[in-house]
């Protein structure tokens, strides 16, 4: 399955800046709803309670709080201060994406709307919606196994191979100050999920199962479903993209 990812059509369908907001306008659900993963690793590994009280795994904590001091207030291109979600969001942006799918969805949240209906707003992607749907079942099933299995083998253990590929496929123009955001924000994720936070998830995976045969299963299972839900979400904005290339070719015509 990781294989079908490193390979997908969707990286040698990325041929202009129009793919590639396309890309983005359902993409930025899934840098979205990641830290909400995150978040359930820090509740769960580390401690937020009061009075404080010191977890099994120091190493662990260590690891978890380090990524979200990264995601949470990393710094941008300018070295100020920003969120990966913030980054992602001003790269989309600056090359002229639409962010009112999102908006929408994030300004429903806000007002109290849970993340089912939220996500049956207009505007919001049916391939998006189902991808988050299955990532906060993943958090709503309390398994700190679970969630950590969707993180390191859906998201971190995966997000290098996909960007790279982006990278190699899609037709930038790195000397245009139209990508520099997004090119910052990919290279960023290559340098620190590639070197640093990879490894250190596969040892987390290691410590939570701890030889349980039960787990080991679960974890197995967890990882093929959140594999499987991110081929359907990038099988979603392919045909997008496709779609909207076979229209503007009708009408160049």
């Amino acid at each position: 399955m990781r294989s079908a990812l490193a390979d997908h059509t969707l990286y040698r369908t990325l041929k202009s800046v129009d793919d590639i907001k396309t890309f983005m306008e359902a993409h930025v659900f899934a840098v979205w709803d990641f830290m909400s993963l995150l978040k359930a690793l820090q509740r769960d590994l580390t401690c937020t309670d009061i009075p404080w009280m010191p977890k099994r795994d120091a190493s662990i904590a260590r690891f978890i709080n380090e990524i979200v001091f990264g995601e949470e207030s990393d710094v941008n291109e300018l070295g100020e201060p920003k969120s990966h979600f913030e980054m992602y969001y001003e790269a989309m942006q600056q090359i002229g994406a639409s962010t009112k799918g999102i908006d929408t969805f994030l300004n429903a949240l806000e007002v109290g709307a849970s993340i089912k209906d939220a996500l049956q707003l207009p505007n919001v992607p049916s391939y998006a919606s189902s991808f988050v749907l299955h990532t906060f079942d993943v958090i709503h099933s309390g398994d700190v196994h679970r969630v950590a299995s969707a993180f390191t083998f859906g998201r971190e253990d995966l997000i290098p191979d996909m960007f790279i590929q982006i990278l190699e496929h899609s037709k930038y123009n790195k000397g245009t100050n139209q990508y520099s955001k997004l090119l910052y924000y990919l290279q960023r994720h290559i340098d620190i999920d590639g070197d640093e936070h990879g490894p250190l998830a596969l040892k987390m995976i290691d410590s939570l199962s701890d030889g349980d045969q039960i787990k080991e299963s679960e974890i197995i299972e967890t990882a093929k479903a959140s594999l499987l839900k991110r081929i359907e979400l990038w099988d979603g904005i392919t045909t997008m993209i496709k779609n909207n290339q076979l229209h503007t070719n009708v009408i160049e015509a």
